[in-house]
């Protein structure tokens, strides 16, 4: 993976929206626990054995935390990047909504921004029912959102991805 920045174009709409998403994660990771049987906590700790009950729970007790504390410290860097994009006027028919700004990542900050679009999505697709490509309800307006967050990590991926 490379070491170069990645520079993001998104309108500060999109930014709003995605530091919105953002935030209600790390709500969830602040409030809650996998021990409280959220399926898409649980997801996000996932096992290490799955033929072994004993070896999965001594695992997941060895690292769950670490790894939790993780995916809310990518959040929170995936929120500071975002602050200044994601400030929009109260009107909604400003054209300020849509203006393209740059949102530069350094490699640190753009894996970050890896792993919290796939955790966000990751729980969407647990809280839509998700299992496979073929659970897609293309009219439910919930899946424009996962498809837009699936949009921005494979473009993502792809830039740290491209030689040069």
């Amino acid at each position: 993976m490379s070491d170069r920045v990645v520079v993001m174009e998104i309108t500060r709409l999109e930014a709003a929206h995605l530091a919105g998403l953002v935030g209600q994660f790390a709500e969830l990771l602040r409030d809650s626990a996998p021990e409280d049987g959220d399926p898409a906590l649980e997801r996000l700790v996932p096992s290490a054995y799955s033929d072994d009950d004993d070896a999965a729970r001594e695992f997941r007790a060895l690292t769950q935390s670490d790894l939790l504390d993780r995916r809310a410290a990518d959040a929170s860097d995936v929120l500071a990047s975002l602050q200044e994009a994601a400030m929009i006027p109260e009107d909604p028919e400003d054209p300020a909504l849509l203006e393209q700004v740059e949102i530069r990542l350094e490699a640190a900050t753009a894996r970050a921004w890896l792993r919290t679009l796939a955790a966000v999505r990751l729980v969407l697709a647990t809280r839509l029912g998700v299992v496979d490509e073929d659970d897609h309800d293309a009219t439910d307006p919930r899946f424009g959102i996962y498809d837009w967050i699936g949009y921005r990590l494979d473009g993502l991926v792809n830039a740290l991805d491209t030689d040069g």
